[in-house]
C-alpha cells in the first residue's frame, strides 16, 4: 500500500536538482534515500516520472508515492492552542517560545503539528506540505513566540501562499538587539543560504535565496535598540541572520551572535506581534495584533530601569 504526498516548490532563486530539493525536506531522512525512490520511479512532476538531474522550477508540484515504510506517523497530542483568528479555512495561532512549528525526522512530539492534528486531524488540515507539516504556511523557529497562519484545506493553504509570494500578506515582528542604528529606519536586502561549514545555520552568501527584511527602530537605548521588522521574504532564520549580518544579533540569540544579556530569557528575544492577510471567502482583510510577550515585556523594562 502506498501513500500521495504532494510538494509544491516555491521561492527558488534558481533551478536545483530533484534529489536535493527533495532532500531538504524533513519527510527524508538522506539525500541517498530520495535517490532510491526516484530510482523506483516513485517521483513525479506533471505525472510523468523523472530523474534526479531534472532541474526543479518554480511552481514545480512534486508527487512522491511512498510505501508504508516510509510513513512517518505524527501522533496527535492534547495541548492547548492560543487560537486569535478562526473561520471555515484559516485560523491564526500564537505560538508559544520553545515549541517546533512542526516535527522533524529527529522530533516529532510536542510540535505545533501535533497539537493541530489533536483538535482538527489531518482531514482538517491542508496536505500540500505534506504529513509532516499539515496546515503549515510559514513557520517560526522554536523559541521566536507569536502569530502563525494555518490553511485547514488545500484551496486556503493556496490563498494563503499566494499572498505571502505576491507581497500583500504583512507579516511584522518586534525584537530587542545589540547596537544602535545610524538609520532609524532601512531595509536588509541580502541573499541567506544554509551555511557550508555549519549546517544548522543559515547565513547570508552570494547566490543565495533573495531575502529582504525591512526594519524600523522604534526605542534607543544605551547600545541597545528595540525595533519593528517587516517580512518581504520568508527564509529559515531570516531576521536573525539578517540582523546578525548587519551587526545588530538579537540579543540572547546563542546562534548567531546575540550578546548574552543580563536579563534571562528563552534564548532570542524575537515576537511575530502582527499579521495581515485576507480571508478566503470573502476577501475581507483581516488584521491581527498581540501584546508583547514575557521575555520583550522583561526586557524592555531593564532597559527602560537603566535608561532613565
Amino acid at each position: 500500500m502506498t501513500k500521495k504526498y504532494v510538494i509544491q516548490v516555491q521561492s527558488l532563486s534558481e533551478p536545483l536538482r530533484l534529489d536535493f530539493v527533495l532532500s531538504q525536506n524533513e519527510m527524508f531522512k538522506s539525500r541517498s534515500q530520495v535517490q532510491n525512490i526516484i530510482k523506483k520511479n516513485q517521483v513525479y512532476i506533471d505525472g510523468k516520472a523523472v530523474k534526479s538531474s531534472y532541474l526543479v522550477k518554480n511552481d514545480d508540484i512534486i508527487s512522491v508515492e511512498l510505501s508504508e515504510e516510509f510513513d512517518v506517523l505524527i501522533q496527535p497530542e492534547k495541548t492547548d492552542l492560543d487560537i486569535r483568528y478562526e473561520d471555515d479555512d484559516i485560523l491564526v495561532v500564537n505560538k508559544p517560545k520553545n515549541m517546533l512549528t512542526h516535527p522533524t525526522t529527529k522530533e516529532t512530539t510536542g510540535t505545533l503539528v501535533n497539537a493541530l492534528l489533536y483538535k482538527y486531524g489531518y482531514e482538517g488540515l491542508s496536505d500540500i506540505n505534506g504529513v509532516m507539516r499539515p496546515g503549515i504556511v510559514h513557520r517560526l523557529d522554536r523559541n521566536t513566540s507569536g502569530l502563525l497562519m494555518v490553511a485547514k484545506n488545500n484551496n486556503a493553504h493556496e490563498f494563503l501562499a499566494n499572498q505571502i509570494k505576491n507581497k500583500t500578506a504583512k507579516r511584522n515582528y518586534l525584537a530587542v538587539v545589540c547596537g544602535n542604528f545610524t538609520q532609524q529606519t532601512g531595509t536588509i536586502d541580502a541573499p541567506i543560504a544554509r551555511n557550508p561549514q555549519k549546517p544548522e545555520k543559515f547565513a547570508v552568501i552570494q547566490g543565495g535565496k533573495p531575502s529582504v527584511t525591512h526594519y524600523k527602530v522604534l526605542e534607543n537605548f544605551n547600545g541597545y535598540s528595540f525595533v519593528e521588522l517587516e517580512l518581504e521574504t520568508g527564509r529559515t532564520h531570516q531576521i536573525r541572520v539578517h540582523l546578525s549580518h548587519i551587526g545588530h544579533p538579537v540579543i540572547n540569540d546563542s546562534l548567531y551572535n546575540g550578546q548574552k544579556f543580563k536579563v534571562k530569557t528563552q534564548e532570542q528575544v524575537l515576537q511575530a506581534y502582527k499579521l495581515k492577510f485576507a480571508a478566503l471567502k470573502n476577501n475581507d482583510i483581516i488584521e491581527i495584533e498581540i501584546e508583547r510577550d514575557d521575555d520583550v515585556k522583561k526586557v524592555l523594562k531593564y532597559l527602560r530601569s537603566i535608561n532613565k
